[in-house]
């Protein structure tokens, strides 16, 4: 990928055979931070690659991937007929991914509605084979510390939250079809962190506001960390080497939340919070955050969903996809560090700050 687009970095898997002869290439979601890296991806070995979006969509993150732009909406049936028309792989990657609702119907019709749709449109056009971005809030969890993996135990009931719910019923409804003769290879990403997370994502927005010292205070929690270019590479490999019906977790590095922060702050040149808070106090303002965000269409800094999701470690392990796909993710200190690098490019961070590391590759 050439430097001068902004997003100049390696990304692992550069070497998998046979993807570029096959042909056209569908992805959904290709504006978003995943999609997108999906998309360089592939155009980086040469695959003729067609980028799904929706009308009015921020082109940014696709300014230099070479490639038809279709526009396509996973509520229109009719246009993901057209998106899928001629093509040999879909990558379908899009998905509503906030973590705040207003109206979880709407995002229940993109997730689970929108994704049986998109399959059925390619199972109909002969599509050959289809990778299905899920996430690890569709899997099961143990919380303790100990990393889950995809044979964890896992029931609708367990899923905090529309988004973690409606991730788990769409995995669900693409098994069925799975069972039914659909090839389709599932991967399930954790917390991607890079370049080209444009929203940004919630992960990214935490990222950034540590980076820009607003971060006075944090509650405490495990999550794992991955690189967005090695979910991309994942997403490769999965294509070629993964299972039709199976999942593989696509994940980096298991950190707690202050240790990540640490490494944000460090690298970025401010000095971490020193305040945890306690969970239980907080419920109460996150009521009033989320009810404040109803009536002004704002985004609450907290909800009552994220707290309770961070009562429990979310840590993976993706033993499963090193070895039967040979994914090499990379720390998540290289992630953090190019994520740095490309928001102070987009002239959101002071890179005067920076620690000599991120400057090396800046």
């Amino acid at each position: 990928m050439r430097r001068g687009c902004g997003l100049g970095f390696g990304v692992v898997g550069a070497g998998v055979s046979g993807i570029a002869a096959a042909g056209l290439v569908l992805v959904t979601g290709a504006t978003g931070f995943v999609g997108a890296a999906v998309a360089r991806a592939l155009a980086g070995r040469g695959v003729s690659v067609r980028l799904m979006h929706r009308a009015g969509s921020d082109l940014a993150n696709l300014a230099c991937v070479p490639g038809e732009r279709v526009v396509g909406d996973l509520t229109d049936p009719a246009s993901l007929g057209r998106a899928v028309a001629g093509c040999r792989y879909v990558f379908h990657v899009a998905a509503d991914y906030r973590l705040f609702v207003p109206d979880p119907a709407a995002m229940r019709r993109i997730n689970i509605d929108g994704t049986v749709a998109l399959l059925r449109a390619a199972r109909a056009a002969g599509v050959e084979r289809v990778v299905y971005t899920s996430s690890v809030a569709a899997l099961g969890l143990i919380g303790d510390g100990t990393p889950a993996d995809e044979l964890t135990p896992n029931e609708a009931a367990d899923h905090v939250g529309p988004y973690k719910r409606s991730k788990y019923e769409a995995e669900v409804a693409v098994r069925s079809l799975a069972a039914q003769g659909l090839d389709v290879v599932i991967v399930n990403p954790t917390a991607p962190v890079g370049p080209g997370d444009i929203k940004p994502t919630p992960t990214g927005r935490m990222v950034l506001d540590a980076a820009r010292g607003k971060m006075p205070a944090y509650v405490e929690t495990g999550m794992n960390i991955v690189h967005v270019d090695d979910v991309a590479a994942g997403h490769i490999l999965a294509l070629e080497r993964g299972r039709s019906g199976e999942s593989y977790i696509l994940g980096g590095e298991d950190l707690m939340l202050s240790d990540i922060i640490g490494l944000i702050t460090k690298l970025a040149g401010r000095k971490p919070p020193r305040v945890k808070l306690p969970i239980g106090p907080l419920m109460p303002l996150a009521a009033a955050m989320e009810a404040w965000a109803r009536v002004s269409g704002t985004e609450p800094l907290m909800t009552r969903d994220t707290l309770t999701m961070a009562r429990k470690l979310m840590f993976f392990s993706s033993a499963k996809a090193i070895g039967a796909l040979g994914y090499a993710p990379r720390p998540a200190a290289m992630a953090v560090r190019d994520a740095l690098v490309d928001f102070s490019r987009r002239g959101l961070l002071d890179r005067a700050r920076f620690h000599p590391d991120v400057l090396a590759v800046s």
